[in-house]
């Protein structure tokens, strides 16, 4: 386990790293969508003047806002250096994979549209597999051959 806030890219073996992660990934899903909704104002400001200046086109932007806003904010930051969003490292926690490469815009977003999808059937009841999966995984980490480690 390492205290290290740019963990190794590749998934650790030793069980530490995995110790409490369901919890601390619940916490920072909370933190991260409060993050999004704050996120959303300024965004909403700046689609009000792009459908002014585009004589209301802009405005169809709106239902999808925060789905713009979530994917950019999801895409930006696990794909990022940190490997992990502002909640993930405010809970010690970051997304690896397990091939060993970094996160890249793409896995990172693909992840949040499997989460969205899965959580839409399964509802929270998506939190029960990873208390009887190897490492806590949940459905979309196993799809995307993912991982959430402890970073603290």
């Amino acid at each position: 386990m390492t205290l290290d806030p740019n963990p190794a890219y590749a998934a650790p073996d030793d069980w530490r790293a995995y110790s409490g992660v369901l919890s601390r990934r619940v916490f920072a899903f909370v933190i991260d969508y409060l993050i999004i909704l704050l996120l959303c104002i300024p965004a909403a400001v700046v689609v009000f003047f792009l459908g002014i200046i585009t004589l209301g086109l802009g405005f169809m932007l709106y239902p999808a806002l925060f789905v713009i806003v979530a994917l950019l904010y999801f895409g930006l930051t696990l794909g990022g250096p940190n490997q992990a969003s502002p909640g993930m490292r405010a809970m010690g926690v970051a997304m690896v994979r397990l091939d060993g490469r970094r996160m890249d815009f793409l896995t990172a977003v693909a992840h949040t549209v499997i989460f969205w999808i899965i959580n839409s059937v399964l509802t929270p009841l998506i939190l029960l597999v990873g208390l009887f999966t190897e490492r806590s995984r949940l459905v979309h980490d196993m799809l995307l051959g993912t991982v959430i480690i402890r970073t603290a």
